[in-house]
């Protein structure tokens, strides 16, 4: 499909994701017809700070609105809200929705995110929340207060970030999840070593190495959580962190291919003509293989490449991974991948000082960086993850 062929895109998901590539598109000169499709009733809103200032009531609901009204109409593009896609037919391009809505389009682009894995009978408990959308933070926020208790199963970047919140707020916190600290899957022992002692400063108990056998209830409300240890740890509250299942269920019959998200090509292409971007796509990136990344930068990104690609410029997608977490008063920014058993050296700074950046290297390549409170020098070493990735191979 010539892009001179594309009278009207058609994209699923009103996310960053999803407006990042209408604002793409019309910033590369689209002048076709734009019609977004969400599952939420609200406009495009950001997702981190959900976890930190919407949390912790630094900000009001309407602060993470990614665009003004403004903004929004002024991309002249339609806004179809609180209606979920049910269904795709590739050989058409048109989707089906709940309310019985069918919508067709030259090109389509998924941008259905993900949503968050549950525990087995926690639907059917009040004081078990988990962490996605707007009215899932201000449910929490709701519910925080001092001298709550609080269980945060997972400890991932969310887990971490909403333990460190809900502690800033008074509450009395444990992380609960099967790794030795916080964050080690995302960034290896040693950082995550030093991020578990400033958890544990901040007063948060770290119950780690442990999963969670059930959660404990009394008249339909969690009291408690047992641990695969058979430690109980009695609480008010318990938070579901435990990472997010992309939303293909719709995509079941559509002959696309699924597997731990859309799978895509280098163009981040699912099909003729239909296109996957953000959370919820797995892309052949052409240095690292399939990858899906969680980030709100690649979902700008991403859907920068998605725009052109639907515009006829047939580049693939091969950004330098970046994502960043706030947790107390540490800022940690990761460029590149940090890959499981990397060799890892503080090349500035100092661990002890908790300002540093760490070089990660694997067969004494560098693919990633880290920063703890050294945002400027960690941005600067982001070029040795270029310099290693797209050095030109040696001959012979």
């Amino acid at each position: 499909m010539s892009h001179s062929d594309c009278a009207h895109v058609l994209v699923v998901g009103a996310s960053a994701a999803g407006l990042s590539t209408v604002e793409s598109l019309r910033r590369k000169g689209y002048h076709g017809e734009i019609t977004v499709l969400g599952d939420e009733w609200h406009m495009p809103y950001d997702r981190p700070p959900l976890s930190k200032q919407v949390l912790s009531g630094a900000w009001e609901p309407d602060k993470a609105q990614l665009r003004s009204a403004e903004d929004v109409r002024s991309l002249d593009a339609e806004f179809l809200l609180g209606d979920a896609a049910t269904a795709l037919d590739v050989e058409s391009r048109t989707v089906r929705t709940h309310s019985g809505r069918s919508l067709s389009a030259d090109a389509i682009v998924i941008a259905t995110g993900v949503r968050p894995r549950t525990l087995p009978g926690q639907s059917d408990l009040t004081g078990v929340h988990v962490m996605r959308t707007l009215e899932d933070s201000l449910a929490l926020r709701d519910a925080l207060g001092g001298g709550v208790r609080v269980v945060v199963v997972g400890e991932g970047v969310l887990g971490s970030e909403i333990a460190a919140t809900a502690s800033t707020l008074g509450a009395e916190v444990t992380i609960v999840g099967p790794l030795s600290a916080p964050m080690e899957l995302q960034v290896g022992p040693l950082i995550a070593g030093v991020l578990g002692e400033l958890h544990a400063e901040r007063g948060v108990r770290l119950r780690l190495g442990t999963g969670v056998r059930e959660l404990l209830s009394a008249e339909g409300r969690v009291t408690g959580v047992r641990l695969t240890t058979d430690e109980e740890l009695p609480t008010d509250l318990v938070v579901v962190a435990i990472g997010a299942i992309p939303n293909t269920q719709w995509l079941q019959d559509s002959g696309i291919r699924l597997d731990n998200g859309v799978v895509c090509d280098a163009r981040c292409g699912a099909a003729d003509g239909v296109y996957a971007v953000g959370d919820v796509a797995r892309w052949e990136h052409e240095k690292f293989g399939l990858i899906r990344l969680e980030n709100r930068t690649n979902a700008t990104e991403q859907a920068a490449a998605v725009a052109e690609n639907i515009l006829g410029v047939d580049r693939p997608y091969v950004p330098v991974p970046y994502f960043w977490t706030d947790q107390f008063d540490a800022k940690l920014q990761v460029h590149g991948i940090l890959r499981p058993g990397a060799d890892v050296e503080v090349v500035e700074g100092e661990i002890a000082a908790r300002r540093f950046v760490a070089v990660y290297r694997t067969d004494g390549l560098v693919t990633g960086v880290l920063g703890w409170n050294m945002p400027k020098q960690t941005r600067l070493r982001r070029q040795e993850i270029l310099d290693a990735l797209f050095a030109p191979s040696p001959i012979g």
